[in-house]
């Protein structure tokens, strides 16, 4: 819809990159409503290790994809009544979930799910393709990125607060072969959009990011 008068704001970037951190807080701050596609690919993805569904069976995990009863409340995800937010962020689900976002099929169920959650006053949307595929036409359009060093030490942190236990080197190591799925796959690789401002990250803070992002939106 190139003529939809409600506004988005379109936050990608690699994993651990502080997007949905960012995106939360700017859709706090201007009342907007939240959509974190990398959870939908993690919610099809619990949903796939709950039903015993084979990650080869494309079709199978796209049907799942397509039926899924998605809903962002402030911080948490839900899946039906169900709060998953934890669930979904388990470092097996994440794995899953990055494998079948490579599945054209499972991309094409949830891209009209993903265009639903855009309403007024307005969407901030997180993920890897919102500004490139989903939402080429959103008003301000943001690519944050930062050094594979500091995403690991982000994602070792919130682990370990979480009581999690954790490995730096194995958490590099999956980050950047997460990297090399995400920027190589044939259908909507992770990129920039030609009109993105870039948001390197690696030595701000989320509040610095935050009024980076929420400056940006101003004079868009």
């Amino acid at each position: 819809m190139p003529n939809n008068p409600i506004p988005v704001i379109a936050i990608d970037g690699p994993t651990a990159s502080g997007k949905g951190t960012v995106a939360s807080r700017v859709a706090e701050r201007l009342s907007f409503h939240l959509l974190d596609s990398g959870a939908l690919y993690r919610l099809t993805a619990l949903q796939a290790l709950r039903r015993g569904v084979e990650l080869r069976d494309e079709h199978a995990i796209a049907k799942l994809a397509e039926h899924l009863p998605a809903r962002f409340v402030g911080g948490d995800v839900f899946l039906n009544n169900e709060n998953v937010t934890a669930a979904i962020r388990a470092e097996e689900v994440g794995n899953i979930a990055s494998k079948i976002a490579a599945l054209p099929t499972v991309r094409h169920a949830l891209f009209a799910l993903q265009l639903g959650f855009r309403e007024a006053p307005g969407l901030v949307a997180d993920g890897r393709d919102m500004g490139t595929v989903i939402f080429p036409g959103a008003k301000l359009k943001v690519f944050l990125t930062a050094s594979v060093k500091a995403r690991a030490e982000r994602r070792y942190k919130q682990l370990i607060d979480k009581g999690i236990s954790a490995n730096m080197d194995d958490l590099l190591a999956d980050l950047q072969e997460r990297d090399e799925r995400d920027t190589k796959r044939a259908i909507a690789p992770l990129a920039p959009a030609a009109d993105a401002h870039l948001l390197d990250t690696s030595d701000m803070t989320a509040a610095e990011a935050v009024e980076q992002v929420l400056s940006w939106y101003a004079h868009a």
